[in-house]
Parts: structure tokens; sequence; C-alpha cells
């Protein structure tokens, strides 16, 4: 038990650290092939803060573990929902803007609701992944899309001379990009194996240890992430990061997992994770909803409210699991 705790432990740091490496890589070597910032924000760093989910996920399906497979992603979008943005916004009041409350909460509900759909049966197969990553594909190429519509020429020459300003040499940026995707894979490999193995010597569900425990720490990057945003002021990027990690773990990390095994679907996941990941979704809508002519705003006492609903579900987790453990 107490080598399984320190896998996860370890794992869990290697793999935040590996996944800030190889995103420093990836755009370092995505400037010097010519690659836009606009594009090098939207794909590279985009997909950076979900590397650990995504790596996690995938290993644990190759392996057959499909309930820590599933409740990294969906217990992460809790997580940054309930957990992260309540902190945020217990920290500083969030401010929502138009388009958060015109196209991308209404699209993460909709993703949302697909995913509550696909899972009905009890199982995702190799079809519904493969229908996510191609809804995936397709909101990717739409957002590049407006992305390169609306972008301001002056604002990308700036973005453009920080990048260069700073680039480290093409030869150290391939070496990043290299070691840091060995060492994600290697870090979730060792994290799923002491996921599995607690699973196993407690008596309960992978799920579980998934909702909770490598749901949280493959979280991390989006809560740094989040912090820094706020501490510059910039309400728009925190809460963009959230929503777009709940895209991208509803539909790459799970349709990924699903396209490499199909993953069986208990009842409770549906009653329970999926039913609060919903419930989230809609509150968070219903908070970034302006009123009277104001923008939309998570308030302090909101935020305080979400982390109650996280302390409550990792609550409830916990005694189910102990439950079952007899």
């Amino acid at each position: 038990m107490l080598l399984a705790i320190a896998a996860i432990i370890i794992g869990l740091v290697v793999l935040v650290w590996s996944a800030d490496r190889f995103v420093e890589g990836a755009s370092a070597a995505a400037v010097h092939g010519g690659m836009p910032p606009l594009l090098i924000g939207m794909l590279i760093i985009g997909f950076g803060t979900s590397a650990p989910e995504l790596s996690v996920s995938a290993l644990a399906s190759l392996q057959g573990n499909s309930g820590i497979a599933l409740g990294n992603a969906w217990g992460s979008n809790i997580t940054n929902i309930a957990l992260i943005i309540g902190l945020v916004a217990l920290i500083s009041p969030i401010t929502a803007h138009g388009q958060v409350v015109r196209r991308e909460l209404p699209i993460l509900l909709g993703i949302t609701a697909l995913a509550g759909w696909q899972v009905i049966d009890g199982a995702l197969s190799r079809t519904d992944g493969i229908v996510l990553l191609v809804v995936f594909a397709l909101l990717m190429a739409l957002s590049i899309r407006d992305g390169v519509r609306n972008r301001d020429n002056v604002a990308g020459d700036e973005v453009q001379k920080e990048y260069l300003a700073d680039i480290m040499p093409l030869g150290r940026a391939i070496m990043w990009l290299v070691l840091g995707l060995l060492l994600l894979i290697a870090s979730s490999r060792l994290l799923v194996w002491g996921a599995v193995h607690i699973a196993s010597d407690l008596g309960i569900s992978d799920m579980i240890i998934g909702l909770t425990v490598v749901a949280i720490g493959t979280s991390l990057p989006e809560l740094a992430s989040s912090l820094a945003a706020i501490r510059k002021g910039q309400h728009d990027l925190a809460l963009g990061n959230i929503i777009g990690s709940g895209l991208f773990n509803t539909l790459a990390v799970v349709g990924i997992a699903a396209v490499i095994h199909p993953l069986q679907v208990a009842p409770e996941t549906l009653s329970r994770d999926w039913l609060l990941m919903a419930g989230l979704t809609v509150a968070l809508l219903l908070m970034c909803i302006g009123w009277r002519g104001r923008p939309g705003r998570i308030n302090r006492l909101e935020g305080a409210g979400l982390l109650a609903v996280f302390g409550g579900y990792t609550g409830l987790l916990v005694w189910t699991a102990m439950n079952a453990a007899g």
C-alpha cells in the first residue's frame, strides 16, 4: 500500500512537471517551424494543460482500467468547476463576458448532454469515441477559423516578439519535447499502477480513485494557470481555461480512451457523477449570465458554494469507498 501511495505521489509530480516541459519544448519548436503564435496558444498550450488527463486516461484504457480512464476525465471536469473556479472566485470574483455566455458555455453544456446520452446503455463503445473525436475536431476547426478571422495583427506581432525574445534553441526545444513526452508516458504508467493497486487493496472501484486522487492531481495545471490569470486580472483567460479543459476532457480524452478500449460504465456513474458534472455546468452558465445590463460575475459567495459542493461530493465518494471496503 505504501509503495502504491508513493507511486501516485511521484507519478503526479513528474506528470505535472513533464507536461510543462513538453509544452515549452513544443511551443519553441513550433515557433522555429514558423507556426503563428495564435495557433501555438490554441493548439499546443491548450493541449498542454490537458496532457496529464489525456496520457493517464489513454494508458488506463489501454490496460483495461475503464474506471480510471472515465473517472479521471469527468472527475477533472467536476474538480475544474467546483474546486478551481470556486477557489479562484473566492480569491477574486470572476467577471464573465458575452462570448462565454453566448457560445462557450452552451457548447460545453451540449457536449455534456451528449456524454450523458452515450452512457445510458452502460458503455462507451469505439463508435461513441469516434463521435466524440469528430465533434472535437469540428470544434477545433471552427475555433481556429474564428481565431484567424478575428486576429488583431498588432497583438499578434507583439506575441510573436515575446516568443522570439525568450525562445530556446531548436535543439533544446526538441530535447524537452521528446523528454517531456517520454516522462508523461512513464509517470502516467506509474500513477495508474499506484491507483489500481490502491483500489485493489482497499476493495473499491477504480472509478472512485479516478474521480478523486487522479482527477485532482491531473487538474493541477489548470489550477496553476487559472491562479496566474487571476493575478494578472485576466478573468476571461481563467474562465476560458476551465471551459476549454472541460471540452477537451469530455471529447478528446474520453474519445481517445474509448477508441483504444471500449469503456464499461456503472449505473451510479450516470446518476451520480455525470449528473453532478451537468448540474455544475448549468450552475456555471447561470452564474455567468448578466442581469439588468451588468456582465455576469461569479462572486465570492458563489465561489464558496462551489467549494462546498466539491467538499460534499468528495465526502460522498469517500463514504462510498469506506462502505465498499467494509
